[in-house]
């Protein structure tokens, strides 16, 4: 639940970098709260199915924000999630690399979220 509120506060931050983790965590509590939402609303009252869209719209940005975020780990340009629009390989392709690990080191995105190759002073020291 941490990834799901950190993603909702960096509410439309499409800098820096995201971690597998933290992307998955928020599809799949999304995922959930959706479902939830439609279940909740089709069994209590089918008039009530406005909010599963007011909730869809509430969560865009930040889908997108974290998309980005997550092809940045990997070395690719947010605008790579352009690539939706085109039917079924656009979809899988996206899957794949959202599924990569990330770029070891930093990039032109920042550092690496888990600290994986990411130079530290101490690591620097002596080499100059």
């Amino acid at each position: 639940m941490n990834w799901y509120v950190k993603v909702l506060k960096q509410y439309v931050d499409f800098n820096g970098r995201a971690r597998r983790q933290e992307f998955w965590m928020f599809t799949l509590i999304n995922f959930l709260i959706s479902l939830a939402i439609n279940i909740l609303s089709l069994a209590i009252a089918p008039e009530l199915a406005i909010l599963g869209t007011l909730y869809s719209l509430a969560v865009l940005l930040p889908s997108l924000a974290v998309g980005a975020r997550r092809l940045h780990d990997i070395g690719k340009s947010g605008w790579l999630l352009l690539l939706i629009l085109i039917p079924l390989i656009g979809v899988i392709l996206l899957i794949v690399w959202w599924a990569t690990d990330s770029e070891h080191g930093p990039n032109d995105w920042g550092p690496n979220p888990k600290g994986i190759g990411n130079v530290n002073e101490i690591d620097s020291l002596g080499k100059e």
